[in-house]
């Protein structure tokens, strides 16, 4: 078993990453990508977790691009921990990022809702993001779960919503690149494009601005879509990743490798990640 998308408590998963590697050995994922949203603060302690459970661990980061129809992310694996134009890049976002979440607050707080940044700190215990915010929201009775939450306070047309500040897509792809990694496009089914030939518009336009592979294995995509994915993937000739998006107890219906249980990721995906890295070493 494999799972190539994945989350911590670095970004908005509820496990640390020793503990997702732990529960990864129990489930009997051979193979890990770790995936944090913006930010790599938990590949050093991945790294030595999967070491010491013996599974083959891949570094990487899940960056937010822009995009304003739906939402759009792009996957980096084998990215090099040490790059310091990554690091230094995820830094300045998470710093936009945290200013964001005080815009958040703070207009939460002129919409009548009785809420601190220290009260979202205590239940992020680390990087602070929206989810945390929503937390404290059904902590206090505004919402009824982090669904209602979201709808009612903190996703686009709500009165409070605070756009986040993202990446130009080429740029999202070229990060990833000079950084060492491999850019995959994540999870299609969130761009908001229901029409399969925009779809395909959108994946050459891409591949023109660097893309390497396409998450075709989800759990919210219809089994037209992977196929659909799959048949891109050929036509532009691009890897195919695939992945739970794992986030732990913050996505209960979510569970790692499988997904909602139904999910089969090829173990063949990971080998074709690594070979291509390894070729792409050689040349250069």
């Amino acid at each position: 078993m494999i799972d190539l998308h994945t989350h911590s408590t670095a970004s908005d998963g509820s496990l640390a990453p020793t503990e997702l590697v732990n529960y990864a050995k129990t489930k009997g994922i051979e193979v890990l990508a770790l995936t944090d949203h913006d930010t790599i603060a938990g590949i050093a302690e991945g790294i030595e977790a999967a070491r010491k459970a013996a599974i083959d661990f891949i570094p990487g980061v899940e960056i937010s691009a822009l995009w304003l129809i739906g939402t759009m992310h792009i996957l980096g694996y084998y990215i090099d921990p040490d790059s310091e134009l990554l690091h230094g890049t995820l830094e300045h976002l998470q710093k936009l990022r945290d200013e964001r979440n005080h815009k958040i607050i703070e207009k939460l707080r002129e919409h009548g809702v009785d809420i601190t940044y220290e009260e979202v700190e205590r239940v992020a215990g680390g990087q602070i993001g929206r989810l945390h915010i929503s937390r404290i929201l059904i902590e206090k009775g505004y919402a009824s779960d982090v669904q209602s939450a979201f709808k009612k306070f903190l996703t686009n047309g709500a009165p409070t919503y605070i756009p986040k500040v993202r990446l130009e897509p080429p740029r999202a792809i070229k990060l990833i690149k000079d950084s060492g990694g491999i850019p995959v496009l994540a999870h299609p089914c969130t761009l908001g494009l229901d029409d399969f030939q925009d779809l395909k518009n959108l994946f050459v336009e891409l591949k023109e601005s660097g893309i390497e592979g396409i998450e075709a294995y989800y759990p919210d995509h219809s089994k037209e879509l992977t196929e659909f994915c799959l048949e891109m993937a050929r036509e532009l000739k691009l890897l195919v990743t695939g992945g739970s998006d794992f986030h732990g107890s913050n996505k209960k219906h979510i569970d790692l490798g499988v997904g909602r249980g139904d999910l089969l990721i090829p173990d063949e995906l990971a080998v074709g990640l690594k070979e291509y890295r390894e070729k792409k070493s050689l040349t250069g």
